[in-house]
């Protein structure tokens, strides 16, 4: 399914060194063609390769292209967060089922920064964790199938990272590891299952079908946790 050459160049990896060292609206105006052409159009045609093999996982997957939906966005909203810079410095390719009411579901993912790639499932409670799906679909059906996880984990865990997130006195918390005790799902407000790669594993012409097979061995994640049956 991938092209001789792989779609995801050097260049992307180069802007985001030059933006870590250059985050000012000023220096993005100047560089909004580079953006472009080295950031979005490489990552929307990374999503035109994978388009096929994830709706055949899934065919109500959201491939539209938009951001939001399947681009991360680039600029920070400085308003809540403690980094105060304008600009992220990683951008994500996200794939998800819509759920009904907005509410967000497990995704598959490939996650670019400077000098790391990143590619995996993550689960997030995305707002008041009693109206979103980890608390709706997911932790009552690890309840009533307890073993699971430690199914995943025996399944993946030689491939795969995991990690998760629960609040200690209003501030995120990770923990390392897979969440396979029960109790923990009661406080889990995201899941992390993830591989680490290098950028030059993203420039090869193999990328887009490392990406599928991956996501055909994680899709079970998103099936279990997000989708009510």
């Amino acid at each position: 399914m991938a092209s001789k050459q792989g779609v995801i160049g050097r260049e992307l990896f180069q802007f985001f060194k030059d933006l870590a060292k250059n985050n000012r609206t000023a220096w993005m105006q100047e560089n909004r063609a580079r953006y472009q052409s080295s950031l979005v159009q490489p990552l929307r045609r990374l999503l035109e390769e994978m388009t096929p093999a994830v709706l055949r996982l899934n065919g109500d997957f959201d491939v539209s292209g938009r951001t939001g939906a399947n681009f991360s966005r680039i600029n920070r909203d400085i308003r809540f967060a403690k980094d105060k810079t304008p600009y992220k410095s990683q951008m994500y390719l996200k794939l998800e089922v819509p759920a009904p009411g907005g509410r967000e579901t497990g995704q598959l993912y490939a996650g670019f920064s400077k000098d790391t790639v990143t590619a995996g499932f993550r689960i997030y409670t995305g707002g008041k964790r009693r109206e979103s799906t980890l608390a709706l679909v997911t932790e009552p059906r690890v309840m009533a199938k307890p073993k699971w996880v430690a199914q995943q984990k025996k399944r993946l865990g030689k491939k795969y990272e995991s990690y998760w997130y629960t609040t200690v006195k209003g501030e995120w918390t990770k923990n390392n590891g897979w969440p396979v005790k029960a109790e923990a799902w009661k406080r889990l407000q995201a899941w992390i299952v993830r591989k680490k790669m290098s950028p030059a594993a993203a420039t090869r012409a193999a990328f887009a079908g490392q990406l599928a097979k991956m996501f055909k061995e994680l899709y079970p994640l998103v099936e279990f946790t997000s989708f009510e049956k």
